[in-house]
């Protein structure tokens, strides 16, 4: 991972292109396949990436190349994470966590057993699996500098 001195607001497809060690081509499909990547463009009609942008191509990468993720799968993913609410997207649809009568392996984004949990617990297991996502995400974004 290239260390840059000095950090930028917006960077031009190529610096991401090199930052991210993906071709051009690939980063332009990647816009087309995920919902949530929509870099901004300039007044020259240039796209303009934002480090929000780099950390999400970082982690539609490892979901692709390193963790063997189709597109679909991977687009899955990224769909039934909502960090701002309680709620996952599953099919298309919006599903409201019921945490009172739920499965461990529906709180967990990371699998788990079969067997019913209580509030407490679901909870708990809810607030582990954040803390693992964010060390995740801390990990990503300390590749950026």
């Amino acid at each position: 991972m290239k260390n840059f001195s000095m950090k930028k607001l917006y960077y031009s497809i190529s610096e991401v292109s090199r930052i991210t060690d993906l071709e051009q081509y690939v980063l332009r499909y990647w816009e087309t396949e995920f919902e949530q990547l929509k870099p901004a463009k300039n007044s020259s009609g240039n796209r303009i990436y934002t480090n929000k942008d780099i950390k999400l191509i970082l982690f539609i990468k490892k979901l692709l190349k390193e963790e063997k993720y189709t597109i679909e799968g991977a687009k899955k993913i990224l769909r039934s994470y909502n960090a701002s609410s309680d709620e996952t997207k599953e099919e298309g649809e919006m599903k409201v966590l019921d945490v009172n009568k739920t499965k461990s392996s529906e709180l967990s984004l990371f699998g788990g057993s079969e067997q019913e949990v209580t509030a407490g617990e679901g909870e708990q297991k809810i607030v582990d699996d954040l803390k693992e996502i964010r060390k995740f995400l801390e990990e990503l974004y300390n590749q950026l500098d």
